[in-house]
């Protein structure tokens, strides 16, 4: 007897209620962070190209902070090290949740969306590289051109004013979450020079501390705040980068929901911690990173120079090759099989979209040219041009398609029957099709009495005077 035929599986199929519904929160925290985000980079931009740059440039030199701590630091250094520790914290409880509750969670589910960021990572270095290989220039910032930045993506979907279908969406934001993984990999990995292992083992038993107190289920705010001051405080100073300890205690959190649970501790924490990230922390890091010199030969040095040329293209051509590249090959060894409501240009469209990375993006090229000051400028100012350039070919890919993904997103969110459910998810329930049953039949019944009604009224005007 022969085997039955496998049925394939979908790719950007429906997403299930409960994920849709997280998905929808979180992008739409993100697309508002995103907003503010970019009027940050503007205004950050605006400030150090006007006769008000020598503010701007010591307002980042500004110290603040206890020396007898070794927490002395720029207004620049708090805003990379210890504003982002907060959105690496939210990144990783987002990556805690997608690897138990999430996309991630079954193997052969995550195998598209992982080797696509994978892929999506790999190209834009290897294009990096390529680039400097061939122009004599650095290879130090090969991580810059690796990162997306979701909450710009989605800044740029808002102004255009292009509304993805829940599936694509999702794509993007599992995207995200693997590539904030690995580019959290690349910073502690590539970017720790020199450790102090005191420090470091304070850091580690602050961090035993606080996974003791989430099993005992410890609750209140007052004990965990100070206490991730502190390992925050000496991972900073045994010399890993400080947004570390952020993604470690966002790991620790608990993202499953048990009996009686309307949410997990983690997405709890998540939806209070997420706004004050994307609305407060990655702008202000964005106003105190983003303000570089946009003269007309420092744009024309982006096209010049190695370094800045292979942030552009890896973003721009790297990111785009590598995520279309790595899902349409998953697809067809995995034997995926694409929702026939989409088509692979809108996975494309996705790909050039995710060539956008500005945070990550900036704070690696930092880290990565930090004895070279002038060089980090112009490799920001890279990031922007590059980040730019995507921005406009990703938003003409999605209006050529606008108007499918607006009758998409209409069928999804269409709720006739008013039970606060989409009818998409209900066509299998014979309760829906009983309620739509009651529901045609008093509006039949109301245009029949209208009917009576108008027909009446001919009559009455069809009789002489």
């Amino acid at each position: 007897m022969a085997a039955p035929t496998p049925t394939p599986r979908k790719f950007l199929g429906r997403l299930s209620l409960p994920e849709r519904r997280f998905v929808a929160d979180a992008l739409r925290t993100e697309t508002v962070g995103g907003v503010l985000l970019l009027m940050a980079a503007i205004a950050a931009i605006i400030w150090a190209n006007t006769p008000l740059q020598a503010g701007y440039e010591s307002t980042l030199d500004f110290h603040i902070g206890p020396a007898s701590l070794g927490l002395d630091l720029s207004i620049q250094h708090w805003a990379a090290d210890g504003l982002l520790a907060v959105f690496f914290f939210v990144a990783g409880i987002e990556l805690k949740r997608e690897l138990v509750a999430g996309e991630l969670r079954d193997p052969k589910a995550a195998a598209l969306p992982v080797i696509a960021a994978i892929c999506g990572m790999a190209a834009p270095a290897c294009v990096y590289v390529m680039v400097n290989a061939l122009g004599g220039g650095s290879l130090d910032g090969w991580a810059v051109p690796t990162a997306t930045d979701i909450a710009f993506a989605l800044a740029v979907l808002a102004v255009i004013g292009t509304s993805l279908p829940s599936a694509l969406r999702a794509f993007l934001l599992t995207l995200a979450v693997v590539d904030d993984l690995f580019a959290i990999l690349i910073i502690a990995v590539f970017f720790t020079e020199e450790i102090d292992f005191v420090a470091l083992g304070g850091a580690l038993v602050g961090l035993a501390v606080f996974w003791l107190l989430l099993r005992w289920g410890v609750r209140g705010w007052y004990l965990y705040v100070p206490l991730a001051l502190v390992i925050w405080g000496l991972m900073y100073n045994s010399g890993v980068h400080a947004t570390i300890a952020g993604v470690a205690m966002g790991l620790m959190l608990r993202c499953t929901r048990r009996e009686g649970e309307a949410q997990s501790p983690g997405e709890h924490i998540e939806h209070l911690v997420r706004p004050m990230s994307a609305g407060l922390a990655v702008p202000l890091f964005a106003l105190f990173s983003a303000g570089v010199s946009v003269s007309g030969s420092a744009l024309t040095d982006v096209f010049s120079r190695p370094e800045t040329l292979g942030v552009v293209l890896g973003l721009v051509a790297g990111k785009t090759i590598g995520i279309f590249g790595g899902t349409w090959m998953a697809a067809r060894f995995t034997r995926a099989e694409l929702n026939e409501d989409l088509a692979w240009p809108d996975v494309l469209a996705v790909a050039s979209l995710a060539g956008i990375g500005f945070t990550v993006s900036l704070l690696i090229g930092e880290l990565a040219f930090a004895e070279d000051p002038g060089l980090a400028d112009e490799v920001k100012a890279a990031v922007l041009m590059g980040s730019l350039i995507a921005a406009v070919i990703a938003g003409v890919l999605l209006k050529l398609r606008d108007r499918k993904y607006r009758a998409l997103t209409a069928e999804e969110e269409r709720d006739d029957d008013q039970d606060g459910i989409p009818d998409i998810y209900e066509m299998d329930k014979p309760e829906y099709h009983l309620r739509m049953a009651a529901i045609y039949e008093e509006k039949a019944a109301e245009h029949r009495r209208m009917a009576e009604v108008t027909a009446g009224a001919g009559r009455e005007d069809d009789s002489p005077a």
